[in-house]
């Protein structure tokens, strides 16, 4: 949500801004671009070189930077523009009175008064100065301007004495600033479920019963639902991809009976599913304990089917907008549509190991999309992460209409 978000930290001088070094770090490790002004003061808190080395950019403390060789002029003009949102914490009652009268007399109140972006102020004092009127006043008068409190909590403060009047602490900030960016996101507020990868089906402790596939298009599925605004549940059958969002939860399972429990524990609270694993269909009707040793020129193991993890969802199926996969090899349209009615599906995808760059294993796909009335919209070859995007569109498409 934060990935190549453009924001400017302003830090004044109290006690809690030795808290923003780890709220820099946090900024950059989800991907956003950090900028940092110091007030006077806020130096005596938190080293400007730790800063800047945080956030790859030098850190700001006045209108002029001033080397060996040269005068440079901080355009706080330029800075506002720039910026996505705008965070000042820790604020001060000092800086936030003065943030509300139109007082300027430092590069972050000069920034301040020049951004057009939203801006968000966390409060750090002691509890007495939280709870003054003067205070409160300030916090009213600023968000009638528009900005955005994230509000104090209770814990010990540096006098001693413990109450409200703690900055937030980083984590909580980065939430903010995430559903700030998610609201109005077209799945902003919905939960998705996500099945993908393969199944491996025991034959003893050692070997298994498996496919091919990777689960990229599973993931893909996942970031982009995230980044569309979801919150998503990931089932995914063993695979070495890794996918680190705020707003995915990964469940790692195994076998096939694995994905059908982990799936129905969280369908009923979802309101997309996307089924996009390589479920066994069969499995060894035993197991053996113990290595099965080469003996024998032939070896015959029994197979008993799997529960259809789609098909069962589909049988629940209740406000859920429900999504199946189809890999064929002939027959290809006929054979998905008959899949979708059987299954009780709002869509399916369609891929055909006949067309070169789709299926398992690649970096690539291509598609058909399947609606419930049997429409079909035909895509090209494209990165997994394209083809992610293109079936989110026709969700949202179908679903909005």
């Amino acid at each position: 949500m934060l990935s190549g978000k453009n924001i400017l930290l302003g830090i004044t001088g109290g006690i809690a801004a030795y808290k923003t070094t780890f709220l820099v770090r946090l900024l950059i490790k989800a991907g956003a671009h950090v900028k940092v002004i110091l007030t006077d003061s806020a130096g005596s808190f938190v080293s400007p070189l730790t800063l800047a080395t945080l956030s790859k950019n030098p850190v700001l403390t006045s209108f002029v930077s001033q080397d060996e060789n040269s005068l440079d002029w901080n355009n706080h003009v330029e800075l506002g523009l720039w910026a996505d949102v705008m965070v000042i914490a820790p604020a001060t009652a000092n800086t936030l009175s003065k943030m509300a009268n139109g007082t300027c007399d430092n590069l972050l109140l000069a920034t301040y008064l020049s951004a057009k972006c939203t801006v968000f102020f966390a409060p750090a004092m002691d509890l007495d100065m939280y709870k003054h009127p003067s205070s409160l006043a300030s916090f009213d008068k600023l968000q009638s301007f528009g900005n955005i409190m994230i509000p104090a909590t209770s814990g010990e403060l540096a006098s001693g004495l413990h109450g409200e009047g703690r900055m937030a602490e980083p984590e909580d900030i980065v939430t903010f600033l995430q559903d700030h960016f998610s609201k109005g996101l077209p799945l902003f507020g919905k939960k998705v479920l996500i099945t993908a990868g393969p199944t491996y089906e025991a034959i003893d402790p050692v070997r298994f019963i498996g496919n091919h596939s990777s689960g990229k298009m599973g993931f893909e599925l996942a970031k982009r639902a995230a980044d569309l605004g979801a919150e998503v549940l990931l089932v995914s059958g063993p695979s070495h991809l890794e996918l680190t969002h705020s707003s995915v939860t990964i469940e790692r399972v195994t076998s096939a009976d694995e994905m059908y429990k982990a799936a129905h524990k969280s369908y009923e609270s979802v309101d997309f599913a996307i089924c996009a694993a390589a479920v066994a269909d069969y499995r060894p009707k035993t197991i053996a304990d113990e290595k099965i040793k080469k003996k024998d020129d032939e070896l015959a193991i029994t197979l008993v089917k799997n529960k259809d993890i789609l098909f069962s969802l589909g049988e629940k199926k209740q406000r859920q907008y429900l999504v199946g996969f189809a890999l064929e090899t002939e027959n290809e349209v006929e054979n998905a549509k008959g899949k979708l009615q059987r299954k009780n599906l709002d869509a399916i995808v369609l891929n055909s190991l006949n067309d070169y760059g789709a299926g398992f294993g690649t970096a690539t796909n291509k598609i058909a999309f399947i609606d419930k009335n049997l429409d079909i919209k035909t895509f090209e070859l494209k990165s997994k992460a394209d083809v992610a995007l293109d079936i989110w569109n026709e969700i949202i498409a179908h679903t909005n209409a």
